[in-house]
């Protein structure tokens, strides 16, 4: 019997973790940068924390179980719902705005393909509380502070608000059932299907023109002038612009402004009430999008008080394929700096006394553990790529000497025994 991972899955091997967890720990520290601290939430949830967000229909795409208890339970397909009901139960009374990020992996029974896993990371933060346009302003430019630290490139934010459509749909007195599966077909970009449904649902032409009008418009600010002359006196509609021309004002100010208005952006979830936006990297192809977020009131839903979150998560594999593809140089730490090597056996208990020395500074650092030869230790050196090598020998051991090699330029030096330590952080560290 061949023991093989689960369909959908991977393992991680050491190279890949090192870049996973470097951009794990820049992103996490970006964060912190903006007054965020972070949560953890169970890899399960109770079913109806999914079923009453997404309804019904979600279970045929995740994993869910009865547990020895006879409790309907499901993993995880996201972590926007797992934070509200975290919130509901622990944080209500928090002073806000409340500030909170979460990394963690998720579950979707989906098929598997390019950039598509049924277990996938997802990194990104939740401000309960805070008021429109400061949150969103304050949120985007996070979410564009993180990917420049990363040295990611031609990554665009596209930005919309939902209200705008919304208040063209209102006032042509279109249900909220059917608004929300005009919703999803804009955010799948199914234009086609689009225009299907509207004439399946009598919408009359002026306003079926006005929205296909509107999906179409893209581009920076010059966009809410083509806006205004659509959205006529519909009042729902202009306060979603105002809010949609407030938002960019903001990020202006701070300097950020290479963004796209993209009115065709809709998330397709109801609980979205104002601006929502994404992020893409045009070299990923069909998984284009790494990011996602927006106003939402998704508290509210699952039987809280009515307050106004602003939030997004970042598809950790898909930032990391988007790194992979650009080819970003990432300033990944060595894994050892130091190898302590014992010439001879006598002096193999030396040699762990100095590694445990270095290790208490700080230093990584690895000794023989396998009663290797010479030749064979400094070919294991080099193989570890380390920058050091303590050569610990029995005639030096008298004089209370090692003698420190520099790998890169191969130069060797008498170090006295008591100063090895303070000699190689001084190098090391600088």
């Amino acid at each position: 019997m061949e023991l093989q991972k689960p369909r959908g899955t991977r393992d991680f091997l050491f190279e890949e973790m090192r870049k996973r967890k470097y951009v794990e720990r820049t992103l996490k520290r970006i964060f912190e940068l903006y007054g965020y601290q972070e949560i953890k939430t169970p890899l399960f949830e109770d079913l109806s924390l999914f079923t009453l967000k997404s309804g019904e229909g979600i279970t045929e795409q995740i994993y869910h179980f009865q547990d020895k208890g006879g409790r309907d339970l499901a993993l995880r397909p996201e972590l926007t719902a797992p934070v509200a009901r975290l919130y509901l139960n622990q944080l209500q009374k928090t002073p806000k705005p409340l500030k909170m990020y979460y990394f963690g992996s998720c579950f979707r029974y989906e098929r598997p393909q390019a950039g598509r896993f049924r277990q996938f990371w997802q990194l990104g933060c939740e401000l309960i509380g805070g008021k429109s346009p400061y949150a969103e302003g304050e949120v985007i430019a996070l979410a564009a502070h993180c990917l420049e630290e990363l040295g990611l490139e031609d990554f665009e934010i596209h930005i919309g608000n939902l209200g705008i459509i919304r208040g063209i749909l209102d006032q042509a007195q279109v249900s909220g059932p059917v608004q929300d599966q005009i919703m999803a077909l804009i955010d799948k970009g199914e234009v086609e299907e689009l225009k299907k449904f509207l004439t399946n649902v009598n919408l009359e032409d002026s306003y079926k023109n006005i929205l296909l009008e509107l999906i179409g418009l893209k581009g920076h600010r010059e966009v809410l002038k083509e806006v205004e002359k659509f959205v006529g006196n519909n009042s729902q509609a202009i306060n979603a612009l105002q809010e949609l021309s407030d938002l960019l004002d903001i990020l202006d100010s701070i300097g950020f402004s290479s963004y796209t208005v993209n009115l065709g952006i809709a998330r397709g979830l109801d609980y979205y009430s104002g601006t929502v936006f994404e992020i893409y990297v045009h070299g990923l192809g069909a998984q284009k999008q790494i990011s996602g977020g927006g106003t939402y009131n998704l508290i509210e839903l699952f039987g809280g008080e009515k307050v106004e979150s602003t939030g997004f998560a970042f598809g950790f594999d898909r930032v990391m394929a988007a790194l992979d593809q650009q080819g970003a140089p990432l300033p990944l730490d060595k894994v050892v700096e130091v190898f302590v090597a014992p010439i001879s056996r006598e002096v193999r208990l030396k040699s762990f006394q100095i590694a445990r020395k270095l290790r208490e500074a700080g230093i990584s650092t690895e000794t023989d553990l396998a009663g290797k030869k010479f030749k064979k230790l400094m070919s294991h050196a080099n193989n570890l790529e380390v920058s050091y090598v303590v050569l610990v020998g029995a005639r030096d051991l008298e004089q209370g000497q090692v003698t420190v090699k520099d790998m890169e330029s191969g130069q060797q030096e008498l170090v006295a025994l008591e100063d090895v330590v303070d000699f190689l952080v001084e190098r090391i560290r600088g």
